[in-house]
């Protein structure tokens, strides 16, 4: 495989990779940026082994460890790719994942319909309050229609009858772990729960508002924070040109 990129984004939500684009334009000025994209079929188990398999024959063949990232749901794939094949990951960054990793945004979405006797719209509009804050009618619309899609589209395994949970504890690899201090999801708390543990050489950092979507919000500030980063864990690519590059693979 070509080494033509330093960072590779995982995104394994269709439907809300569009809050990724601010961050990634940004990130893409200076750093060669690839997307890697996973849609789960209709007729596959709900279950992050099968992007995790397809990521790696993705970068099998790849010389050189690359620089992983990736928010929610994609960032645990990410996590859990990180620990089976280390020798692949130059430095980790994840962004509103919680040190237990299966607590997403789905986990809040099924618990409280689980916790509540109320419809699934009513639950998909408070949880677009609880993400993205107070929107418009319009787009609140949208979102829920979005967030509706991603539980049909997202590999994780929660249900009604269910919350699963995947394993806790850091990488090999150098670590940062992103989150926003306004997220009710991957709250402060929660996020604080990574420096049981976090290496020396790990970042944790906050974004003092955004929600969940912080990164959407804030593409400058976050991405200043986690070139900061990469730049302390150079690749062997990582000065040699600032030129964007970008590339996507299902």
């Amino acid at each position: 495989m070509s080494d033509s990129f330093d960072v590779l984004w995982l995104n394994a939500s269709p439907i809300l990779k569009r809050f990724d684009k601010p961050l990634l334009d940004y990130l893409s000025g200076y750093m060669r940026i690839a997307q890697w994209e996973y849609q789960q079929t209709k007729d596959e188990a709900s279950s992050i082994d099968q992007a995790v398999e397809l990521l790696h024959n993705f970068l099998e063949w790849r010389d050189r460890p690359v620089h992983l990232a990736g928010h929610g749901m994609s960032g645990a794939i990410a996590l859990t790719f990180a620990r089976r094949f280390p020798q692949k990951v130059r430095s980790l960054t994840l962004l509103s994942v919680a040190a237990q990793p299966a607590n997403n945004w789905q986990a809040h979405y099924y618990f409280q319909r689980q916790l509540f006797s109320i419809s699934r719209e009513l639950v998909l509009a408070s949880t677009v309050r609880s993400l993205f804050g107070n929107q418009p009618p319009h787009t609140t619309k949208k979102l829920v229609a979005a967030l509706d899609k991603d539980l049909e589209q997202s590999p994780s395994q929660h249900s009604l009858f269910k919350l699963v949970y995947l394993p806790k504890g850091g990488v090999s690899m150098p670590m940062m772990v992103c989150g926003s201090k306004s997220d009710p999801v991957v709250n402060p708390t929660v996020l604080h729960d990574w420096l049981n543990w976090l290496k020396p050489e790990d970042k944790l950092w906050e974004c003092p508002q955004g929600y969940h979507f912080f990164h959407y919000f804030y593409p400058q500030q976050v991405g200043e924070e986690i070139l900061s980063f990469w730049k302390r864990h150079p690749s062997h690519l990582l000065e040699a040109s600032a030129l964007s590059f970008s590339t996507s693979t299902n």
